[in-house]
């Protein structure tokens, strides 16, 4: 294992050990028994037989191997158990797999996946695709042929909550940078899609009684620049393309603090009647609602009514973390006002685990995302039988530097390598809480130095796999070093996708049968080492010129062609 701030170039002179499918899988399934010497082929007249409340899936199914295959795969509904073509069929799963498993068995002759809900054999598609060549996930038309080991995959979650979060508060980022991010948390088997939609930095959804917080309190981000926000009928765009692939939007109202935003919106949220002036910085813990005032709950009544009505799923999040401008005795009082209002339109609270000292209420969901692996405020709420969804910082929160000379991100909670993101295990991390207690796991990206896709991208990819992985696979599989082959493996998968993702020096990354290696050679051209550079600035090298997109001080290795985040190719 390399370690260390070293940027990494495919070398093109190592192969890959992982590039069998196989072995390649992310996250690893329960149960892996391959047929030796058995492939089938997906071809020009292969078709798609679905169970009739399982024709979503297939259509999903089609759409991602169409572009690609340049294949008509035509979708049909069937009653019976087809002999050829791909089957994705609801019943006939081992009772073991449980509502969100599946079981994939391919044949020469056939592809039959079973599963006993549509969310188990969306979670198998997304295994099918890694087992075909990885330009399966271009948008052109490839050369094939488009084949898949044999094999029976018995397979279901450790969890049944996986989740990411993006904060589109600090940084706004638009329905389609949305919707790509779920296309990638899909691929992971990701079902849980957390939207922290207001901060102190912006308040992103309209709330119709309160038209102000999104067209003033919306209309910034951190550093400056315009902000934005969603319109309902966007937000529910982005809802529904979530369920389509099977994945649950918990929205975040985050009270009473980090509402500096609100408080800019409208004066008579502040205790003094006096608004604010709109924030662009990343401090924290200064900013509260007023406890005191009744319209402070008709306020916040309105926006839990407005925006549950918009949202399917069972959970609402009410922030409630850093609230360091309240009282211990204010917070109770807040939150007991407003807790009950979130059960009376019809969700269920999650919080920053802050929250749950507040209430003994079972159903309430406490997500902790603490340094340390003791916490008596989880450790009681465990033991009330509250469930608890494990972010810890410096583990799972995609936002922190991989390293020191990582340009992106913060690094408050410490350095995240992959290996760091991988190797902890949610079911035993804070003592008292044991895994019966776990609800699941959660991988926050937070934004304030998050401003693109590609910097999602960068950040996300690889930790947002390891993240997964922890959520899904059963701890019996956990091995780093099997882990960082298969993750290597994944990044054809990637660079089909356009994913720009980190190439973490620790994983042997593949790329069309090589894998990336380190080296302390550097490269010629303009381009130096530990050099402040502006966005905007151009290098040259093997005649290749790039633009910087983000000011920062250059790593002790090669960036440009590696680090699309920070560079682009013109």
């Amino acid at each position: 294992m390399v370690s260390g701030a070293i940027v990494a170039w495919n070398t093109g002179t190592t192969t890959a050990s992982a590039a069998e499918p196989l072995n390649s899988l992310v996250p690893v399934p329960v149960s892996v028994q391959p047929a030796a010497g058995v492939t089938h082929a997906i071809t020009a007249d292969t078709r798609i037989h679905t169970t009739a409340a399982a024709h979503g899936v297939g259509d999903h199914l089609a759409a991602l191997l169409r572009p690609s295959t340049g294949y008509a795969l035509p979708v049909a509904d069937t009653t019976g158990v087809p002999a050829d073509g791909i089957a994705l069929l609801l019943g006939g799963a081992p009772a073991s797999v449980g509502d969100q498993g599946y079981q994939l068995t391919v044949t020469s002759a056939a592809v039959q996946l079973r599963a006993n809900t549509a969310a188990g054999l969306f979670a198998g598609v997304q295994t099918l695709r890694q087992l075909l060549p990885a330009k399966v996930e271009s948008r052109t038309a490839q050369p094939g042929p488009w084949t898949v080991p044999g094999v029976t995959i018995t397979d279901h979650p450790r969890f049944a909550h996986r989740g990411a979060m993006l904060d589109v508060a600090r940084h706004f980022h638009p329905v389609a940078a949305v919707k790509r991010y779920l296309d990638q948390l899909a691929l992971y088997k990701v079902n849980y899609f957390h939207l922290h939609l207001t901060d102190d930095q912006g308040w992103r959804i309209v709330v119709d009684s309160w038209p102000r917080l999104a067209t003033h309190g919306g209309s910034t981000q951190v550093g400056g620049g315009p902000g934005g926000y969603y319109t309902k009928a966007q937000y529910q765009e982005i809802v529904a393309y979530a369920a389509a692939r099977h994945i649950t939007v918990v929205p975040e109202v985050d009270l009473p603090g980090h509402t500096n935003a609100a408080l800019a919106s409208y004066a008579e949220l502040n205790c003094n009647g006096v608004a604010p002036a709109l924030r662009t910085d990343i401090a924290v813990g200064y900013s509260s609602l007023c406890v005191s005032k009744e319209i402070t709950y008709t306020f916040v009544e309105d926006v839990i009514r407005e925006i549950a009505a918009l949202t399917p799923g069972p959970y609402f999040h009410i922030g409630g973390d850093e609230a360091n401008a309240t009282t211990d005795q204010e917070y109770q009082a807040f939150m007991s006002r407003v807790l009950p209002l979130v059960g009376k339109y019809g969700k269920k609270p999650m919080g920053w685990h802050e929250f749950v000292k507040t209430t003994a209420d079972t159903g309430a969901v406490a997500q902790y995302w603490g340094t340390t692996t003791s916490n008596a405020v989880v450790q009681n709420a465990a033991a009330r039988g509250q469930k608890i969804v494990m972010s810890p910082a410096n583990k799972a929160y995609l936002d922190m530097k991989y390293h020191s000379g990582t340009p992106l991100g913060l690094s408050w909670a410490g350095f995240v390598e992959v290996r760091d993101a991988y190797d902890w295990n949610p079911g035993t991390h804070v003592s008292g809480v044991p895994e019966s207690a776990v609800r699941g796991v959660e991988a926050p990206l937070w934004t304030e130095t998050i401003v693109t896709p590609a910097h999602i991208d960068h950040m996300a990819f690889p930790r947002l796999s390891a993240i997964a992985e922890l959520a899904w696979s059963p701890w019996s599989t956990h091995n780093w070093d099997a882990f960082r082959l298969r993750l290597g493996a994944q990044a054809p998968r990637w660079a089909a996708m356009g994913i720009d993702f980190y190439r973490s020096p620790q994983v042997p990354w593949a790329d069309n049968g090589t894998t990336t290696t380190t080296t302390t050679t550097q490269p010629s051209g303009t381009w130096a080492p530990n050099r402040a550079y502006t966005a905007g600035t151009q290098v040259t090298y093997n005649g290749v010129t790039y633009q910087c997109r983000q000011s920062h001080t250059s790593l002790p290795g090669w960036e440009p062609p590696n680090v699309p985040a920070l560079w682009q190719r013109l």
